[in-house]
């Protein structure tokens, strides 16, 4: 029997709306899995601290100001400081379609756009994250 997933849900950065996360949270906590939603105004550093100390499985960060890259990849970065690779960087938001192969070059497994389905997202991490056995 393997452990509940567990989501940390981060809105980085300045961007100060945050419905899209809450229902993406919602979402997957209604479908069984444990999410910590750190709430809005968190610095990459504040997100993975809550990442490593909570244990969790996998991140999904919600931007909507046009900054995802350099957050996203301030998020990656740190995962790798701390040794927390095995943790899934993920996300959605206002992001161009342009810049989703570069942020999946530098290890965000899934960008996920306006108009994707709850379901979509609920497979997708079910189907991508992995918890130890246990």
């Amino acid at each position: 029997m393997s452990a509940r997933i567990r989501v940390v849900v981060a809105k980085p950065g300045l961007d100060g709306h945050d419905r899209g996360a809450k229902v993406v949270a919602r979402a997957l906590r209604d479908a069984g899995m444990e999410v910590i939603y750190t709430g809005l105004h968190q610095t990459p550093e504040q997100i993975v601290e809550t990442a490593v100390q909570e244990d969790a499985h996998a991140v999904g960060l919600s931007v909507l100001s046009g900054a995802h890259m350099t957050l996203f990849r301030r998020v990656v970065e740190l995962l790798d400081e701390r040794d927390a690779r095995d943790i899934v960087v993920f996300g959605g938001g206002i992001i161009p379609d342009v810049d989703i192969p570069e942020l999946a070059r530098i290890g965000v497994a899934k960008v996920f756009t306006p108009g994707t389905t709850t379901e979509s997202i609920v497979d997708w991490v079910r189907g991508n994250v992995r918890t130890p056995i246990g």
